[in-house]
């Protein structure tokens, strides 16, 4: 008999990547999906479709024993909102609900696997070093705190067995944000934020999606793991990989700090007329221009036995040949 996983945050990028890893493994996959979500290229798939209230501690609690999950993986989250207590809610304050509605439940849920973020850290203010797993907790944007809000909640449920994954920048078939670059310098623009040198990292969502669905096999709970490729990569590696793999030469644009702070005020403030959250905030800005997204991958390659297949140039291939073959680029 296969046993049963709930995935959140199913019709999302990282989700959808979390749901063709578990079909792999042999698990039964109930998605967790609203009614206003756009489904469709989950077609296909052999899974089933839930709703949970995730402002329903009691709804959630009586689902799950009802459907009896064996895992549960929560990847639901947003990346953009008007405020602190908007991301709070979404982000932290449901992701513990849906905690304590494991714990609550008569039957038994084996795993609690959250996905949070390196966000949850906060960039280190100098190269040379690397994020460790339990370092100290310094957010510099509202999505980083709610995600590190988060982690402390799950680490105060009792009798929850939680594995937190802190994945950096995550890059792949179906992501849009990154595919924004990509498209810029398929244009032979590159652009970048200040003249600061960075030190930046990736994970290819394959091999993310793919250690935590073998963890929930694992003897392993209530420990947290920053997740990359194990690389540490300099600002123009990203580009440098891509205008290799395009055969495309490119003008190079650097934009003042101020500027594009700047630029990025005006932008909340207008579209806030509009109740709406452009992609280029300030909270976009702390992030991409973080000096150091460096981190220390050892204890995840030594408790799961995690080994990273794709480092930046091989991830960048597979995911702009998918770009082109699904039109996306």
């Amino acid at each position: 008999m296969k046993k049963r996983i709930l995935i959140t945050g199913a019709t999302g990028f990282v989700g959808f990547h979390l749901i063709e890893a578990a079909l792999s493994n042999g698990l039964e996959v109930f998605a967790n999906v609203r009614k206003s979500s756009q489904t469709g290229h989950l077609q296909g798939l052999a899974i089933s479709f839930v709703e949970l209230d995730f402002e329903s501690i009691y709804q959630m609690t009586r689902h799950i024993e009802e459907y009896k999950y064996d895992y549960v993986i929560h990847a639901a989250a947003v990346t953009k909102a008007e405020n602190l207590d908007q991301y709070n809610k979404y982000n932290a304050a449901y992701t513990r609900n849906l905690a304590i509605a494991v714990t609550q439940a008569t039957h038994q849920v084996e795993k609690f696997v959250f996905v949070s973020s390196l966000a949850a850290l906060g960039p280190l203010k100098e190269v040379g070093y690397q994020l460790s797993d339990n370092g100290a907790s310094n957010p510099v944007t509202y999505y980083g705190k709610s995600k590190a809000l988060a982690e402390t909640y799950l680490q105060n449920i009792n009798k929850l067995p939680w594995l937190v994954f802190r994945p950096t920048a995550v890059y792949g078939p179906r992501e849009r944000e990154i595919l924004m670059v990509i498209k810029a310098i398929n244009r032979g623009v590159e652009v970048y934020m200040g003249d600061k040198e960075q030190q930046l990292s990736f994970v290819y969502v394959k091999d993310l999606a793919q250690i935590m669905v073998s963890s929930l096999q694992s003897a392993v709970v209530n420990k947290s793991y920053n997740v990359s490729d194990g690389q540490v990569y300099s600002r123009s590696a990203f580009s440098e990989h891509t205008r290799a793999i395009m055969q495309k030469k490119t003008f190079k644009v650097q934009v003042p700090l101020p500027l594009i702070k700047g630029i990025a005020w005006s932008l909340e403030k207008g579209y806030k007329l509009l109740r709406k959250i452009p992609t280029l905030n300030i909270d976009k800005v702390n992030e991409l221009t973080g000096i150091n997204w460096s981190c220390d991958i050892k204890n995840i390659k030594n408790d799961l036995g995690f080994s990273p297949r794709y480092q930046l140039q091989q991830g960048l291939e597979e995911t702009i040949k998918w770009y082109q073959l699904n039109k996306w680029l």
